[in-house]
């Protein structure tokens, strides 16, 4: 059962946030903070599994309670819930550590699949945000959220993979994999490897190249030219 602890200033969004998942069968909804303040009390007594916040709260923010979330003994993944054509506040949750961006008005069907995947260690995306997101990210620059990476000449469209000094053949290819929005087992069957096998590579990238999570890693293979922007996710 997944222990589910939830963020909105806004009572309807929480009450609808409690109607969507509640009734998940492997979802235990823990309850529903008010603002970044509130959550973060409440994560350090509840100890959920999975964190799911708005960005925009008054008070401590989303952003804010994120980094408050990742700094304690107790750090739960988390998913940032935003309106995303109004909200800048997105960008600064990845570099707080979220490992997911849902957004109000997208599909109800991405919430309850965020939280699993997000209690498995992987990261889900609104496909209507990773577009912008890779965009924002993909050309170096002070908003950058992934560690600064040298510069190598974009591949042609035939050729091999960018090779990344950090990573052997096989990380690197799993790394471009995941960039392009693999799951592990997804990347398991492109490479013909276990599951598992393909898990503890993604878990040693992320160490090798100084990440927390999935997102980030995404945007260092982008930044890297190991996957050109272009690219469908």
């Amino acid at each position: 059962m997944i222990r589910l602890l939830v963020a909105d200033d806004q009572r309807l969004a929480r009450e609808g946030l409690r109607q969507l998942l509640s009734h998940e069968p492997d979802i235990a909804f823990l309850g529903a903070a008010r603002d970044g303040a509130e959550l973060v009390e409440m994560a350090g007594r509840l100890r959920p599994d999975v964190v799911l916040t708005d960005i925009r709260m008054p008070g401590i923010d989303g952003i804010t309670a994120i980094r408050r979330l990742m700094a304690g003994p107790h750090c739960p993944p988390v998913i940032a819930l935003t309106t995303f054509d109004t909200d800048a506040y997105l960008f600064g949750a990845l570099e707080a550590g979220a490992v997911g961006f849902l957004l109000k008005d997208g599909d109800p069907d991405l919430y309850p699949a965020a939280v699993r995947a997000a209690h498995k260690g992987h990261g889900l995306i609104d496909p209507q945000v990773t577009r912008r997101l890779v965009h924002r990210y993909a050309t170096p620059g002070p908003h950058a959220a992934a560690p600064k990476a040298p510069t190598r000449p974009t591949a042609a469209p035939d050729a091999a993979p960018a090779a990344v000094p950090e990573l052997t053949a096989r990380e690197t290819q799993v790394l471009r994999l995941l960039a392009l929005g693999r799951s592990n087992t997804e990347i398991a069957d492109d490479l013909g490897i276990a599951a598992g096998t393909a898990k503890i590579h993604v878990s040693r990238i992320l160490t090798k190249i100084g990440v927390r999570t999935r997102v980030q890693a995404a945007i260092y293979a982008y930044r890297t030219g190991l996957v050109e922007e272009d690219e469908q996710p």
